[in-house]
């Protein structure tokens, strides 16, 4: 179903609905190796079978992203996790609360694992997640295994939070893509290790540090993680091609600016993630507003964002999106 070679000419990639027949073609699509943009309610992943190791490698050629960097894999429902990862109680009762939701955990990968080793990068552990999208819990249903699904997008790149972006981004290097309107959090999930004596957040992402810490007690940092460990973790990502300067309190001559907050005086922002000031508009707005003003200027000044809750995902999105 794929030439996995770049320079061989493509049509773009068919866009579907939700219906039944529509994600039964999906399936069949998936299950024959092929990839499907699917929606979350985080941002949009390529799909492919994580079991077949053919279909992931076409994940990495397709995005151009370096085979050490892991990929999260989706399931149905706890059930299907029991036999590719070890659960601690403590993992355990994380699912069961945030589950189906944006939330990553990284756990012990089971010797009766079948996902593809490509898909975890050699590593003895597994990203796993239940989306909370009905119509890709719904896929993943029909397909009877699990998904591997990074963001929709080139390496590096801004991730997609609708079909036209996958589209934009992917379009002639894919075989399907779902259209399940935009994505409400407009974040990636937050990723975190839960170990015995507690857990480690190894990226912030849609679901809240506090809100974790609810079961988990005080994350450890991710700076205490070596190397590459879970997707999200490499320095420069989320890039778009213009340069960000972050934390400005206006515009420099020729940058657009990409406020957040009331507008104060006498500095009018080109776009503005959220006027009230809220952090979840502003989550699900950051990556269309980045690539919206992309698309119009080389360089893009982004007002300060407070580090508090969602502000701490929004801003470590920020800071790998302006690494050179």
């Amino acid at each position: 179903m794929k030439d996995d070679s770049e320079s061989a000419p493509r049509a773009p990639a068919q866009i579907v609905g939700t219906s039944a027949d529509d994600l039964a073609h999906a399936a069949r699509v998936i299950l024959e190796g092929g990839l499907v943009a699917v929606p979350t309610e985080t941002v949009y992943g390529l799909a492919a079978d994580a079991t077949n190791g053919a279909a992931v490698a076409s994940i990495y050629t397709a995005k151009g992203r370096p085979s050490f960097n892991p990929l999260i894999c989706h399931v149905a429902d706890l059930a299907m996790v029991e036999s590719l990862a070890d659960f601690s109680p403590l993992a355990r009762r994380l699912a069961e609360r945030f589950w189906p939701g944006p939330l990553t955990l990284v756990l012990p990968r089971k010797v009766t694992c079948d996902v593809s080793e490509l898909a975890t990068a050699g590593l003895p552990s597994i990203a796993l997640r239940q989306p909370k999208h009905e119509a890709t819990l719904r896929l993943i249903q029909l397909i009877g295994r699990p998904i591997a699904a990074p963001s929709a997008n080139p390496s590096e790149q801004l991730s997609p939070t609708t079909a036209a972006h996958v589209a934009a981004g992917l379009g002639t290097r894919i075989d399907l893509i779902i259209d399940g309107g935009a994505c409400p959090a407009g974040l990636e999930s937050t990723i975190i290790a839960p170990g015995e004596g507690g857990a480690v957040m190894l990226r912030p992402g849609a679901l809240a540090r506090a809100d974790i810490e609810l079961f988990t007690g005080p994350l450890a940092s991710p700076e205490t993680a070596s190397g590459v460990l879970a997707p999200g973790m490499m320095k420069r990502h989320y890039a778009p091609r213009a340069r960000l300067r972050l934390d400005a309190e206006r515009p420099e001559p020729g940058e657009a600016f990409l406020g957040f907050g009331a507008p104060r005086e006498g500095v009018h922002p080109t776009l503005n993630l959220s006027i009230r000031g809220d952090l979840t508009e502003a989550a699900s707005n950051l990556f269309a507003m980045l690539r919206a003003l992309d698309q119009s200027h080389d360089s893009i000044a982004v007002a300060p964002i407070p580090d508090t809750g969602l502000g701490e995902a929004i801003n470590d999105r920020l800071r790998r999106g302006a690494a050179l």
